[in-house]
């Protein structure tokens, strides 16, 4: 059988490599990483919103090449629809779907203004009144999950919508976002997955920077 593989870029930076490196690992699928690094031009520009495509993450499976975190969301849930990236209500589903799809589409402005660092720590950041308002479209949509599907991730048990939404958990530890206790609670739960506590403690060992994304806010 062909080794899988996912290529993905910086942990520190790069929010679509998590979100891939996410539902891979939710899926169950075994894969050897594959580690482009920032220094690359490419993922450089990618990295700072100057690149017109997403390079990262891919997936190497079985002869299959699938890049794009939806498209890799939606073809891992074919091969391991088990692993419940996806909830198994119908009408769940379209609304898993949907969520997915506003974040993987929009919220141009909070990537722009507060782009992801897990290393940093900014606290008392300005946030712009753009930027605000993607933060309130997307406490909205945790609020409505939560209500609707008792928690404690999005649709109930993790998956698909928690992964694409796990970078935004982590800008708004690095920005000092004020959370209510409803929304800091799941921002906890999506913290404390052994999956995320990886995928951080490895970050903070990462030795590349990226100067623009560092700067002291």
């Amino acid at each position: 059988m062909a080794r899988t593989t996912l290529t993905i870029s910086s942990r520190n930076y790069s929010a679509w490599s998590l979100r891939g490196w996410l539902l891979t690992k939710f899926s169950g699928l075994e894969f050897e990483e594959i580690v482009v690094p920032p220094a690359d031009p490419t993922v450089r520009a990618e990295l700072l919103l100057l690149s017109p495509s997403i390079l990262v993450p891919c997936l190497e499976h079985e002869g299959v090449r699938v890049w794009d975190t939806l498209a890799i969301a939606e073809y891992l849930h074919e091969v391991r629809p088990e692993s419940g990236l996806l909830p198994a209500d119908r009408v769940a589903r379209a609304h898993c779907r949907s969520i997915c799809g506003e974040m993987h589409s929009g919220f141009s402005a909070l990537r722009s203004a507060l782009p992801m660092n897990l290393r940093a720590h900014c606290p008392g950041f300005k946030v712009w009144e753009r930027a605000q308002g993607d933060i309130d479209r997307i406490t909205t949509i945790w609020r409505d999950c939560l209500a609707a599907y008792g928690g404690p991730c999005l649709f109930g048990a993790r998956g698909m919508a928690d992964a694409m939404y796990a970078p935004v958990v982590t800008r708004f530890l690095t920005y000092d976002v004020q959370l209510d206790d409803v929304l800091a609670a799941y921002s906890q739960t999506i913290l404390a997955l052994p999956e995320m506590q990886e995928w951080i403690a490895a970050a903070r060992q990462e030795p590349d920077e990226i100067d623009e994304l560092d700067v002291e806010f």
